[in-house]
């Protein structure tokens, strides 16, 4: 399986991401240069964590203009899988690929520490090897996190189960002393309505192995892989 890493100006977790996929899952990581439209005929594109372009204007606003953004949302329209992970969840909302937008954190300061997560919806592409409720610990790195949309659309992702994870408790009680930024209804992370492109702030890369404090995010990329191959 051939994996796509878009690279921009200021990614920094592009080869922890190609880490993950090549040493850790024996597949091909592909790395695709910002200014190009090429995907080499990848099966899965991953957008990764750090601060395309400086996170200018606002994060993942100058990136979602770039050319691979471009190929990228087509690769979307005709199916294609596609994961952001952090920046690469701002990137997708700057581009239209989800709902909503990101707001800076409610501490208005940068926030890196593990979180709990309750996985919500195990029915697309990206969960699917995990359970529904199962509560997960996985890291964020983040200053712009705080997930918002309007009302009408908070209703639609509700009702249509596009919310994927939330900030939970160890146990996985949803409360606001759990939510590390401020995010609407704790969400974690949103799927579109086809289920094809999945955003999560949270760093599943930095969660799949053991020497890293915790596992929890290696069934994503599992998940993903089972997906495609089992097609």
């Amino acid at each position: 399986m051939r994996v796509g890493i878009p690279v921009f100006p200021g990614s920094n977790c592009d080869r922890d991401v190609g880490w993950v996929v090549e040493s850790v899952l024996g597949h091909e990581a592909v790395y695709l240069w910002h200014s190009e439209r090429d995907l080499k005929n990848v099966d899965c594109i991953i957008i990764p964590g750090g601060f395309s372009y400086g996170d200018y204007l606002r994060a993942g606003a100058m990136a979602k203009i770039s050319p691979i953004t471009e190929a990228i949302c087509e690769f979307a329209e005709k199916g294609g899988l596609v994961m952001g992970i952090c920046n690469g969840f701002q990137i997708l909302l700057e581009a239209g690929l989800l709902p909503g937008a990101m707001l800076p954190n409610k501490t208005l300061s940068f926030i890196c520490k593990f979180v709990h997560l309750r996985l919500e919806n195990n029915e697309i592409p990206f969960t699917r090897l995990y359970k529904k409720g199962e509560v997960l610990k996985i890291p964020i790195a983040h200053a712009e996190g705080n997930y918002t949309c309007p009302e009408e659309t908070l209703k639609e992702i509700e009702e249509n189960g596009q919310v994927v994870v939330r900030y939970c408790s160890p146990e996985g009680v949803v409360s606001e002393d759990y939510n590390p930024n401020g995010s609407l209804n704790n969400i974690a992370g949103i799927c579109n309505k086809r289920g094809n492109v999945f955003g999560l702030m949270p760093h599943p890369e930095r969660a799949s192995e053991a020497i890293l404090g915790s596992e929890d995010g290696l069934r994503m990329f599992k998940s993903i892989v089972e997906s495609i191959t089992k097609v």
